[in-house]
């Protein structure tokens, strides 16, 4: 059952600032995964939608209201959203969590992180600088950055919120126009985020949203000879895809995709603090999270401490649809319940403990207990495979080199953490880890909004949040003036 006052978005494609059905007139429908109920229905869109929102993008950068706009004044925009974003962000959150299942204190704090991306991105427009370079005699060099263009943008339906504001806030910010394909999964919040794009009062196309089928819209998109730069969030193998089409098209990408993060446990961790943070790592948003904690390296001689704490606290979870202090909802999609309960059946390593399902929970909805296993082997599935699930790998190392050997181990490299209070080995270990983010006695699962985000491998490439976000979205132009 939906809130009371949940005002569901049309079916409609946001496209120069109209609302339009897909022109073929189809929809297709949504369903919940409380409980398994369709309750709402989006558009279905195909190449000629894509097409005809990349033409309102490029009219917008190249001619239209948009491009007049200097960065000082795109900044007041993106700033005057994120206002109105937290104005309604009850409202987002309880259509997120109604959408993609997640408990609703995650989407709460999900629609600030989203305002806090455009109040950063507004403040950073203008404070893009470009360089002087010396040079010869009679010549005075500049270098400047500019923005690629069109933007495509692909995004998930684990964060449609936070990850539309990350795209976004910094793609606009930089003078970019954008077409942004969201999950066909969970997609809701972003059209009602669109629906305030338009209210803030962004120039017609700037914004464009086009929803439908990843291997139909998003293709299209992907595919498309109009965008000068795609980003995408989601899949490895979704995102080779994406990289192949932006190569056959000579335009960059960022590749957000997956991970296997790791956090370290050495023997003089403090333990007290470092156990909410390696439940909470792997249970927020069910552990469909790209930088989920989902392996735990522990020392060799503090492991069975370890273990019987992490069974004691996974057994106080509970995967609930009602409860408004649950950390722990259901799964996006029956699809993906069962892909995790097969991780979970095959498992080649002893639980250690497990959580539990509310009794109250709705029977259609996708619902699985959290379980920890251990110690698990470092080459088996569960621990080189990302099942994006609350499922977390216990694997005991007997000094340094071989948890850094072990944490390396994957084909992955998107977020560590390193628990030890000795600060030579903070170090040492921090330097040798793989990964885009390394966080020391903590974890932030992705961090804040100033914190550069990304992976290296087949966790892919870019960077999102802070600073570097402005940089992937923006291109290096030199001016060489010969004034005699």
């Amino acid at each position: 059952m939906q809130p009371a006052h949940l005002t569901l978005p049309q079916p409609l494609n946001l496209i120069g600032n109209h609302w339009v059905p897909a022109r073929a007139g189809r929809s297709m429908p949504v369903i919940s995964p409380i409980d398994g109920e369709v309750f709402a229905s989006i558009a279905e869109s195909d190449a000629s939608d894509v097409d005809a929102a990349i033409t309102a993008a490029r009219q917008a950068f190249e001619t239209g209201d948009w491009s007049r706009l200097t960065a000082a004044e795109r900044g007041r925009l993106l700033m005057r959203y994120g206002r109105l974003i937290e104005a309604h962000a009850e409202a987002l959150a309880q259509l997120e969590s109604r959408d993609n299942g997640k408990p609703i204190r995650q989407a709460r704090a999900d629609m600030i992180a989203t305002a806090r991306y455009f109040e950063y991105y507004g403040g950073a427009a203008d404070k893009v600088h470009g360089e002087v370079l010396p040079f010869l005699n009679g010549y005075d060099v500049t270098v400047h950055r500019e923005p690629y263009g069109v933007v495509g943008a692909i995004i998930p339906w684990n964060y449609p919120a936070q990850i539309y504001g990350r795209t976004v806030a910094a793609a606009l910010a930089m003078g970019n126009t954008m077409v942004l394909k969201p999950a066909e999964d969970a997609c809701l919040s972003v059209l009602r985020l669109a629906e305030l794009a338009v209210e803030a009062g962004f120039p017609a196309g700037a914004l464009n949203i086009v929803t439908g089928r990843g291997d139909v819209a998003g293709k299209a998109l992907s595919e498309h000879r109009g965008i000068d730069f795609i980003t995408f969030t989601g899949s490895p193998e979704v995102g080779v895809m994406i990289q192949v089409a932006a190569a056959r098209n000579f335009i960059p990408c960022t590749l957000e995709l997956g991970g296997k993060s790791p956090q370290i446990v050495f023997d003089d961790a403090d333990l007290d603090a470092a156990m909410p943070y390696l439940v909470n790592a792997i249970v927020q948003n069910g552990g469909q999270t790209c930088s989920a904690g989902s392996r735990v390296l522990v020392q060799r001689g503090i492991f069975d401490a370890v273990a019987a704490r992490l069974a004691e606290r996974f057994a106080a979870v509970t995967a609930s649809a009602s409860d408004e202090d649950a950390v722990l909802g259901p799964l996006i999609s029956a699809r993906q319940k069962k892909r995790v309960e097969t991780y979970i059946a095959e498992a080649d390593a002893p639980v250690i403990g497990r959580g539990q399902i509310a009794a109250d929970t709705p029977g259609g909805g996708f619902y699985v207990a959290p379980v920890v296993f251990g110690p698990v082997d470092p080459a088996s599935k569960l621990a080189q495979e990302e099942v994006f699930g609350p499922v977390l790998a216990v694997i005991p190392f007997d000094d340094e080199a071989q948890a850094i050997r072990i944490a390396n181990g994957t084909e992955y490299g998107l977020v560590a953490a390193v628990w030890t209070r000795d600060g030579g080995r903070q170090a040492r270990v921090a330097k040798a880890m793989r990964c885009g983010q390394v966080f020391i006695n903590g974890y932030g699962a992705g961090g804040g909004v100033e914190l550069p985000f990304g992976g290296v491998r087949k966790s892919g490439h870019g960077r999102e949040k802070g600073f570097a976000a402005l940089y992937e979205f923006s291109q290096i132009k030199t001016v060489v003036n010969n004034h005699g």
